[in-house]
């Protein structure tokens, strides 16, 4: 018995190192270009998943160290959404869905964005598909909600009859 827990223990360890420097490399890609971004998202049929941040916000990291960079890293969200993040407070430029060039806090403020994090699902023109995510209240449900939130963008844009069915994450009034 001491002979197999002891490789089964050093085996556990080497699997923990591993994904840990794998989910280190990892990172949230940053909103460059959402001109581009929508390219894609048409292309591919694809809902935007735009993440608002803050550098000294404990709940972004949060988000992005227990949600959104095991999404990256395990691939099952290829085909399901684009994911993109806005840092706030760092004075970034990006292209809005248009092309023009704007402050990242321009962006915030069209779409009311005033909590980070705040999480929106838009389609290739920056229309929301589904009700947004504001904050962290309950990390042991944030994982669910958020992919009933995927859903909900993903079934908006691919099989909308597919909503009738689905009581979560639904706009209440579509934006215009």
């Amino acid at each position: 018995m001491k002979r197999l827990y002891k490789p089964a223990v050093f085996g556990c360890i080497l699997l923990w190192l591993f994904t840990t420097a794998l989910r280190a490399e990892v990172e949230v890609p940053v909103a460059r270009n959402l001109q581009s971004d929508s390219l894609l998202a048409h292309a591919r049929q694809l809902p935007i998943l735009l993440a608002f941040s803050a550098n000294d916000c404990s709940y972004c990291e949060l988000l992005e160290e227990e949600f959104l960079r095991p999404m990256l890293l395990g691939g099952g969200y290829r085909d399901r959404i684009i994911i993109r993040k806005l840092v706030l407070d760092n004075g970034s430029r990006l292209a809005d869905f248009s092309g023009q060039r704007i402050n990242a806090t321009r962006l915030s403020d069209r779409y009311r964005v005033t909590v980070t994090p705040t999480l929106l699902f838009v389609d290739e023109n920056g229309m929301e598909l589904a009700e947004r995510m504001v904050g962290i209240n309950t990390p042991e449900l944030f994982g669910g909600y958020l992919d009933d939130c995927i859903e909900t963008a993903w079934l908006m844009l691919r099989n909308p009859a597919g909503l009738a069915k689905r009581t979560g994450c639904r706009l209440q009034q579509p934006a215009r």
